[in-house]
């Protein structure tokens, strides 16, 4: 990357701006019926879910590597294994970002891009046969 160019995590707004898209992306999910599924999956308290996913993020868009400092290496389907997810909760999951990923400031092409990539991430995540 050129010094012209700034990194997804730039582009979202910094740590600031991954903790805003965090926030609503795990707002959604916990106000939205259509994805009670994945709801369930959650502890009833989502502090940590929200800081986990918001480390993770600031991370895979470029920023510092929090998560890695602090939990090591995600292993995110590893880490995902005792939750069984299959189309239907990759579905929900991918629900929440898209309607997190439209509320946030960036431009078109880095939605778009950010939408395949967390698709193709939760689809990497099912573990169970439809």
């Amino acid at each position: 990357m050129s010094e012209t160019q700034s990194s997804h995590f730039e582009l979202l707004g910094g740590e600031d701006g991954i903790r805003r898209l965090v926030d609503v992306f795990y707002d959604r999910m916990d106000s939205a019926p259509e994805v009670a599924g994945i709801r369930a999956m959650h502890p009833p308290d989502l502090t940590s879910s929200r800081e986990k996913l918001f480390l993770f993020l600031v991370g895979w868009t470029g920023g510092p590597p929090l998560y890695v400092q602090r939990h090591g290496h995600p292993m995110l389907r590893r880490r995902h294994l005792p939750f069984p997810i299959g189309t239907a909760e990759r579905d929900q999951w991918v629900w929440c970002m898209d309607h997190a990923l439209e509320e946030h400031a960036m431009p078109d092409e880095l939605r778009e891009h950010l939408r395949l990539r967390f698709r193709a991430v939760a689809d990497h995540m099912r573990n169970q046969a439809d």
